[in-house]
């Protein structure tokens, strides 16, 4: 096959971050995104290191800088570049209580431990610096699958604990219509406001405001209030964002992007042994409405949804599943999204267990998110022409809804410098850089919009150009070059 064409000046990106204090500065940054102005770089091979960590979790330590993930069943990993990690605590350390303590951890949460009942463990916590202090909101539920819980908030004054002093946030008791109250990620909109999305399957996804200085609910309700009839389901449980139902949605980030003038909802759907996927809406205002592509309210019926990852696997290298349950992080430009990842075993099984997997997120001349395929790598997007991108790739084509199949396999084409895009000598559609790094696709009738942007090809041992697009009906596609 072609060799695609690469760039041979490989000057290694140098990824400078430096602490952020509070929320509003590390988590949801909304300095504009940069478009490119120079050459196109590409990566130097990174010293890249795996931690296993489930429902990941993204913060900066505003004492040194240091990232860590916070996940389900107290696991922790750090990283000083969001490329090489080390596992700090493990999936299931049930005697790192919240997280380095030497009570019981039931005995720190007694409150919502009570309510739920028979709890196994906490889930999708979420690390935020409030008032010189670290709070974790973690949620506890009865057992897996139930819409018994409760999200909740303690304290430290020490990233990775020991963490105190409960305070319950919200609960669900399983009656109809509520949210299951799992699953909680806060954000700061552009005014300063403090939110709390959350939920998992059954009522959706939804949002309450918080106090900034506190931490805790801006309008004071309670639970038991709630259950003694004194507010409403909206009242209590706040604004639905996006509906349940179907395989139900879970896994909820909001992040706010400057340079696009939206707000961008993140949520995961589907099962992790089969056909888990992420999915993305945008809106104007951070209690939506948010909107796929397609313009579908998605608070307002099932199945809707722009899908940015299912499970898929490249030609050469092995197939990626369970992608999601993410969180992001935007640093110096770059938008990064922080998730877990299972692997392919055999036609079409998953493995157990996560891996921490970053991609960087791009956004079109239409300001929709596309991901990069590849892992982070502390890539520089840069000018690219279509002599730079044109050669031979494989393929994948995200549907628009779950995936068929447990795994969408790659398909080689070429892209030629004349903007053909061929299978073999049959012409299959074409390809044309509008500007910058943006690139129009028409793949067998579909038109997708997107970047091209470089990236360190793992599988491939190797740097070159990846594309990564989105349709006008709400599938990606994803385009990795073969380098000979």
């Amino acid at each position: 096959m072609k060799r695609n064409k690469i760039i041979t000046l490989a000057l290694a990106s140098v990824f400078a971050v430096t602490a952020c204090v509070g929320l509003a500065a590390c988590k949801d940054d909304p300095s504009e995104s940069k478009l490119p102005q120079y050459k196109y770089w590409l990566p130097d091979k990174p010293t890249t290191r795996y931690a296993s960590v489930h429902d990941p979790s993204v913060f900066q330590d505003p004492a040194d800088g240091m990232f860590y993930v916070f996940g389900s069943h107290f696991a922790i990993a750090s990283s000083q570049d969001l490329i090489a990690w080390t596992q700090v605590a493990t999936d299931g350390a049930q005697g790192q209580q919240m997280l380095y303590g030497t009570t019981n951890w039931r005995t720190v949460i007694p409150e919502s431990a009570a309510l739920v009942g028979g709890s196994q463990n906490t889930w999708a916590p979420d690390v935020e610096y409030l008032g010189n202090e670290y709070h974790m909101y973690y949620s506890l539920t009865s057992g897996f699958g139930s819409g018994k819980s409760a999200i909740g908030k303690v304290t430290s004054d020490n990233v990775t604990g020991p963490y105190s002093d409960e305070e319950v946030i919200v609960f669900s008791s399983e009656k109809a219509g509520e949210p299951n109250a799992i699953d909680p990620e806060l954000f700061y909109d552009k005014s300063g406001k403090l939110w709390m999305v959350y939920g998992s399957f059954y009522g959706g996804i939804f949002l309450l405001e918080l106090d900034p200085a506190t931490g805790l609910r801006k309008d004071g309700r309670t639970y038991q209030d709630y259950q003694a009839g004194k507010y409403t389901l909206e009242e209590y449980f706040g604004k639905l964002l996006w509906k349940g139902g179907g395989g139900g949605v879970e896994g909820p980030f909001i992040f706010y992007n400057a340079a696009q003038g939206y707000y961008y909802l993140m949520v995961s759907d589907g099962d992790l042994n089969t056909n888990y996927n992420m999915l993305i809406a945008r809106s104007e205002n951070p209690d939506g409405p948010y909107v796929d592509i397609k313009g579908n309210d998605v608070s307002k019926q099932t199945g809707g949804g722009n899908k940015l990852a299912g499970n898929y696997q490249f030609a050469g290298d092995q197939g990626y599943a369970a992608i999601g349950h993410n969180s992001v992080i935007q640093i110096d430009g770059k938008t990064l999204v922080v998730a877990h990842t299972r692997y392919r075993s055999g036609e079409s099984g998953i493995t157990p267990g996560h891996n921490v997997r970053v991609m960087e997120m791009y956004f079109n001349e239409d300001g929709w998110p596309v991901l990069s395929p590849n892992t982070y790598a502390g890539e520089e997007p840069g000018l690219v022409t279509a002599e730079d991108a044109a050669g031979d790739y494989e393929v994948i084509v995200h549907t628009t809804k779950r995936n068929d199949k447990t795994f969408v396999d790659s398909v080689g084409y070429t892209f030629s410098e004349d903007g053909k895009i061929l299978s073999g000598a049959t012409e299959a559609g074409t390809w044309t850089v509008t500007s910058d790094y943006y690139v129009e696709i028409v793949l067998n009738g579909v038109t997708y919009n997107g970047v091209i942007a470089p990236a360190w090809i793992s599988y491939e041992n190797a740097a070159g150009l990846c594309m990564t697009a989105v349709s006008d009906q709400g599938g990606s596609l994803w385009a990795n070059p073969v380098i000979e």
